[in-house]
């Protein structure tokens, strides 16, 4: 046994050694680094993002297939890291997998909120071609709140007429012809103003999709 051993190269099996302890030293020094970030130390913080943004970068990138949304996420991502590494627990696994698991998730919270708003401008635009009342461009209680608020950031936006017309029925549901009895003016008015609106609200939520 002793000649069969002595026969080996010198080096068999200390490769995968040499890795796993390699391994294991940068998890542990990451979960040191996350120790320092909780305790509110900048420069851990530059030292855990020079150490993981490549590969969570990467991730965002294959999930969003969009470089401008990844680097935002990125940037998401290490604030997120900032304010919760008290919560890290190296018990239930690596730094590294913690830091990828919220990249993962605010990755895929930005791809879902980009796909709702593609669906809204659909309907705003499908909606101000037929001029149908704004009330039936989107059920308000189903936006979430991001979205909610740019609308209503763009609503504010608007001049005063269009705004008016349009909050009465995206908000008050009411119809064309019920808004145009309320205001006392004409139904082709009340239109064009509806339709003017829809149209303007659409290409800001275009240029935030």
């Amino acid at each position: 046994m002793l000649g069969r051993a002595n026969s080996l190269p010198a080096d068999s099996g200390w490769a995968g050694v040499e890795s796993m302890v390699d391994q294991q030293t940068a998890e542990e020094s990451q979960a040191q680094l996350l120790l320092r970030i909780a305790a509110q130390d900048a420069q851990a913080l530059a030292e855990f993002y020079d150490l993981t943004a490549k590969p969570l970068f990467g991730l965002a990138v294959r999930i969003l297939g969009d470089v401008s949304e990844a680097e935002e996420v990125i940037q998401d991502v290490f604030v997120q890291i900032w304010k919760n590494a008290p919560s890290f627990d190296p018990l239930l696994g690596p730094a590294f997998y913690w830091a990828l698991s919220i990249t993962r998730n605010r990755s895929i919270d930005r791809l879902r909120t980009r796909q709702r708003r593609a669906r809204l401008i659909e309907n705003l635009e499908n909606d101000a071609a037929a001029n149908v009342p704004a009330s039936q461009v989107a059920d308000q209680g189903a936006l979430e709140a991001d979205d909610s608020a740019l609308v209503r950031t763009t609503l504010n936006s608007l001049p005063a007429d269009q705004r008016r017309v349009i909050e009465m029925a995206f908000f008050g549901g009411l119809t064309h012809q019920e808004i145009a009895e309320a205001l006392k003016e004409p139904l082709g008015t009340i239109k064009a103003r509806i339709r003017r609106g829809l149209l303007k609200l659409r290409d800001c939520m275009r240029a935030n999709a």
